[in-house]
């Protein structure tokens, strides 16, 4: 805890001259206590904040001026959470971290995984999936005349493909989850903040890899769980003591989460599937709900709450429910019938000079636009079936802290909205939820998002 404020005031507070000032520090008979003054754009103090490292951390915010608004408020509140993901993931550099699946390989773990090719075209944004089909096309067009070929070729591929996803991302799956092997073991050794950087200059990535490599060897495999006694002696072989304290572990019934969720749908439980990586994140593909696939990251497991994880895959189910990898893959198809056929025919020239750059930015900025209507409803579908939407609020915060800290900049804000990516920007999505009283009264979610969506990005401007 004691680190924890030091790590906020000292990297986070006061690098921010512009929107913090009189910060202090100091220790009281519960734990240490940070005390600082928010400031307006016109650097005015609005807000007073005093937050006490009990467990959990009690936070004081008092307006300096009578009349605050709600957002500053809210703000404020997303500091605090922003500045302690930052120095989580600050932590977890230099924490040992182990996941693994009964009965399956032993995967050593990424903190910062790289996607999968095929991840990335099939899953979120596809705008790697789009940027094929263009080379592709350009590609035909110069071999062949028919305009109506090349059209029909490339949205048989399309509905092929979104067909076959769910089969194409299992493939590239670490692991699989089932209901007669429904568990994930994950265990964190946090090193001793006394002796963790020293640790980090002795031993680089590739070393604790292989301490990594040699306890799933010989612990894990051999005595099927691990725990500070078993993983002691080979700790201490590469100069680390183990303390109990310092260990931290949990067993997931991650069928169960699932199975919990599909009920809540009234669907049976999709594929599951999982990447073994400490970054946060769950995903959804397939054509439709009974032929998707869910794939949830361990690093979820870690970060999130079981209610919380609960609220992120309603998400996930929120978009097999409303079939929109269908929806995206109809856009793109529309698009591509219009250029090939009315477009080209009557206007060439755009596809032999700097318009078709031009025209490509303006088509697929509104196609992803169009898709943030979709990837919000998923967000409004969860609030209804799962009944929390601040949970998944809170979820979002933790999860897209990085950008959320961005988007405080109005500029970015708006390059958000108008990015390659199917998601609204994290603050209007947290911004929503925690605003969303009776979820259960909403009875066109599909509306409520597009006009949701365009007022937000209208505010923006």
């Amino acid at each position: 805890m004691e680190k924890l404020f030091d790590f906020i005031q000292t990297q986070y507070l006061v690098p921010q001259k512009a929107r913090f000032a009189n910060i202090s520090k100091q220790a009281t008979r519960e734990g240490p206590m940070l005390s600082y003054n928010v400031l307006d754009r016109q650097r005015k103090e609005i807000l007073h904040v005093e937050a006490k490292g009990t467990k959990p951390i009690q936070v004081q915010i008092t307006p300096i001026e009578v009349q605050v608004s709600e957002a500053a408020m809210e703000e404020t509140k997303q500091d605090l959470i922003i500045a302690k993901e930052m120095f989580e993931e600050k932590i977890s550099k230099t924490t040992l971290f182990f996941a693994w699946r009964e009965g399956q390989e032993i995967v050593p773990e990424e903190f910062r995984k790289k996607e999968k090719p095929l991840n990335r075209l099939f899953l979120e944004t596809q705008v790697l999936l789009f940027g094929l089909f263009i080379v592709l096309s350009i590609f035909l067009f110069l071999i062949t005349s028919s305009f109506l070929l090349i059209s029909v070729v490339f949205v048989v591929i399309q509905f092929v493909i979104v067909a076959f996803s769910a089969k194409i991302i299992a493939r590239t799956a670490q692991w699989t989850i089932t209901e007669q092997d429904p568990y994930i073991h994950i265990l964190e050794y946090h090193l001793p903040l006394a002796e963790s950087e020293q640790f980090k200059e002795e031993y680089p990535k590739e070393k604790l890899v292989a301490i990594k490599e040699e306890i799933y060897k010989e612990v894990i495999q051999k005595h099927g769980e691990i725990d500070c006694q078993n993983a002691g002696s080979i700790l201490e072989k590469h100069g680390v003591h183990c303390e109990s304290d310092n260990l931290v572990s949990k067993k997931v019934d991650v069928y169960g989460l699932v199975k919990k969720v599909a009920d809540a749908f009234g669907y049976k439980v999709p594929k599951i599937i999982i990447s073994n990586t400490t970054l946060p994140n769950a995903a959804a593909s397939g054509p439709s709900p009974s032929q998707g696939v869910v794939l949830i990251t361990t690093g979820l497991f870690v970060h999130s709450t079981k209610t919380e994880i609960e609220s992120v895959l309603g998400h996930e189910f929120g978009h097999l429910k409303g079939r929109d990898p269908l929806i995206l893959s109809g856009l793109l198809s529309i698009e591509l019938l219009f250029r090939f056929n009315i477009l080209l025919r009557i206007a060439p020239y755009l596809f032999t000079s700097f318009l078709f750059f031009i025209y490509f930015f303006a088509v697929y900025t509104l196609i992803f636009f169009i898709a943030k209507f979709f990837e919000y409803r998923a967000d409004l579908v969860s609030a209804i079936k799962m009944g929390k939407p601040q949970v998944l609020a809170e979820a979002l915060e933790k999860i897209g802290f990085h950008r959320l800290l961005f988007e405080r900049v109005p500029s970015f804000r708006v390059q958000e909205w108008l990015s390659l990516d199917p998601h609204p920007p994290i603050y209007f999505r947290v911004q929503q939820l925690k605003q969303l009283k009776d979820p259960e009264k909403i009875k066109w979610p599909l509306l409520n998002a597009i006009r949701d969506v365009i007022s937000g990005f209208a505010r923006s401007l």
